[in-house]
This record gives C-alpha cells, structure tokens and sequence, in this order.
C-alpha cells in the first residue's frame, strides 16, 4: 500500500451531513490503516470526530438542503469557513477531501485550490439531477472525484471532471441478506412490521414525522395488529418526535435506534424520505414507498430545476417507477396508509418488490470501495 512521502502528513476532511460523515468516517479509517502516520483533521460529524486526530467542528448536526434552507445557516458558516481558511493557512494540510454537501464544501475547495492544495470529491453531490453547471466547477476545484453511481464519470467527463466510480460506500455497511434474515408475517392475525424513516436533516423530520405516524393510524384500522417503528439517528432527541407525533403513541408504535440495521432488515414495509435510505433499503431488500415534502419556495424552485424524472435512487438506478413516489402535496397520510395496505394485501407484489430492489446490488460494484479510495489518494500524493 502507497504511504505519503511529504514532510506534512496532515489530511483535512469535511463533510456537512450523517451519510457524509458516515461515509467519510469509513474512508479516514481506510487511510489510516493503509498509512498511520496520516494524521486526519476534520470537520463533520460523531463518526468522524471518533477516527480523527483533531476535530474542528461538528457541522453534520446543523445540516440544510434545498436552495432556501441553507441560507439560514449563513452566519455559521461563514465563522466555519475562516476557521477552516485559518487551518489551511497555519497547518498547510497536504491535502482536503471533501464528501458531498456542495453549497458548503464548494467554498472549501475553492480555498484549497487558492493554496495550491490538492483535492479530492469522495462522494460527489448529485449535480446531474439539478444545476448541471455546477460540474464545470467541480472539474476546476478538484484533482479527482470518487462517484458513486456508475453513470456519473461519464457525465463529469463531459465538463472537463476527472472522474472514477470505484463502487458505493454502502456496500461496505450492508452484506448482502439472506432469507433468514427477513421477518416472516403472520397473515393470519396481520401482524405486519411497518418501518418509518422520516429523514435525517430537521427539515425533513418535521415536515414528514407527523405525516408518518397518521398514516400509520389509518393502517391500524384495516390491520390492527401492525407494529410500527420509527427509526432515529444514534443521537436524536425521542422529545422532538413525540411533540411532532403530537399525542400519546399508540401502544404498538416504537421510536427505536438501529445502529447496525438489524431491527430494519426485519421490516416488512417501509415508509421512507427519498435520499440515501431508500438505496439502503433497496439493498436489505425492503419493499417502501418514497416521500418527500420541502420546504414550499423551495418546492417551487426544484419543480423547475430538476432534471431528472424520478426523486428517489432506487427508481433512478432502476430507471423505471419500481417504488411509489409521493411528492409534496401528495405525500398525505391516506396516500401513504393506501400503498402500505396494498401491499399487505398482496403479499407476492411485496415478495416481487423485494426481489427487484436487491437486484439493483449488482450495478453498484463491490465492497471495498473505501479501500480503493485510500490507495488512490495516498498513491496519488505519493506522487506530489
């Protein structure tokens, strides 16, 4: 494995959200073990601060998205990136890795590139679905893109990026399942297992929480005996769901915290915000259905924005409707309580929806990706 020849062994990594600190937290740990004497300074989130030798700041727990949201967080990011100026200036890292989060992270890149700093995108933000432009930018910042979609290099080469898809990063965190490892229903008493993901960022939690738990209501009234689980990050606040739910729990309804995704995998059904979790659940095998609600003058730029036809990963990767979407003023509780009880009533339709989401396993490489990775920056800076 290449190691760093440089005097400097410093590497700064930032990243603004859970998955990007998930995702970078793997790759820190990659190089480390591939070159100890790497020494990491990062800025992100729990995961990452635990593998690193300095932490600047815990910037995943304050994430935004959308095209409005962000601004509110202008003030802080604006003392986040002089402290991060100050650090380039004072340690002269050898080089910046930077996972996805492109209204923060593209700042960062156009200070390294004014220090001659060489830099790396791991987990490039989905640029080819909305701002297309912004890929011409990421080719002037960057010394080279690890993407996670294997249609992407194509796309970035097309804007001067340089580009490698290496495989998905989630690889690493979900094996493959086997069928033991699925809740087997009872149909007689329909005791189905319902899973909730409301999102990760506050934005999402608020707007989809209630939404959730009402459609769980309406599912209580043709299969009483579901048990519902709505899962939270490791270090989410169980108040700030019970106040959006609104009421006292049914007794049947958990807010659990599943690390390692072995509550999940036993779902049945799951009721999911579009983002990394639905590709997660496509690779336990789970059959969802998608929701997503913005913030509205947000929901009215994307509609003009997007350019893609799908919202969620597992479609888009599919490149068919393989799961329900409901957007916006569609995603009520009645649309989601009707899907989820379709497919209680038919349980081949759910079998055959289990089948089609692990298939798409095969079109994102192999685990390892992490590893690559690291063997190709230190390799890369081994040449410097």
């Amino acid at each position: 494995m290449s190691t760093i020849t440089p005097i400097t062994k410093n590497i700064l990594f930032v990243a603004g959200d859970v998955s990007g600190d998930i995702h970078a937290a793997g790759l820190i740990e990659a190089i480390k073990e591939a070159d100890p004497d790497v020494r990491i300074t990062s800025v992100g989130g729990k995961r990452m601060q635990a593998v690193s030798d300095e932490f600047l700041y815990d910037l995943a727990s304050k994430g935004a998205s959308g095209f409005i949201e962000p601004l509110k967080k202008m003030p802080l990011w604006i003392r986040l990136m002089n402290q991060i100026r100050e650090y380039m200036e004072t340690q002269n890292p050898v080089a910046l890795v930077v996972v996805d989060f492109y209204g923060f992270n593209h700042q960062i890149l156009g200070m390294a590139k004014h220090r001659h700093i060489p830099a790396y995108y791991y987990v490039t933000p989905q640029v080819w679905a909305s701002r297309q432009y912004r890929a011409k930018r990421l080719a002037e910042l960057t010394r080279k893109m690890f993407t996670i979609y294997p249609f992407e290099p194509e796309f970035h080469k097309k804007f001067g990026g340089n580009a490698v898809f290496l495989g998905n990063p989630l690889l690493d965190q979900l094996p493959l399942p086997t069928e033991k490892d699925y809740h087997i229903p009872d149909h007689k008493n329909h005791a189905w297992k319902l899973g909730m993901l409301p999102g990760s960022r506050m934005g999402e939690i608020k707007r989809l929480t209630p939404v959730f738990y009402q459609a769980y209501k309406e599912v209580l009234k043709e299969f009483p005996n579901t048990q519902a689980y709505m899962f939270l990050l490791p270090d989410a606040d169980e108040k700030v769901f019970l106040d959006l739910i609104g009421e006292k729990p049914h007794a049947n309804f958990h807010l659990v915290k599943d690390l390692h995704y072995e509550l999940r995998s036993q779902m049945d059904f799951l009721l999911a915000c579009s983002g990394t979790a639905t590709l997660e659940n496509a690779l336990l095998g789970i059959p969802m259905v998608v929701a997503y609600k913005l913030f509205w003058p947000t929901y009215q730029i994307a509609k003009r924005v997007i350019k893609v036809p799908y919202i969620s990963l597992v479609n888009l990767l599919s490149k068919k409707p393989l799961v329900k979407e409901l957007i916006q003023y569609d995603a009520t509780p009645r649309a989601l309580a009707a899907e989820t009880m379709a497919m209680f009533q038919n349980p081949a339709k759910l079998a055959q929806m289990r089948k089609e989401l692990l298939k798409l396993r095969a079109s994102l490489g192999e685990p390892g990706v992490a590893k690559r990775a690291a063997a190709e920056i230190l390799n890369d800076l081994k040449h410097e």
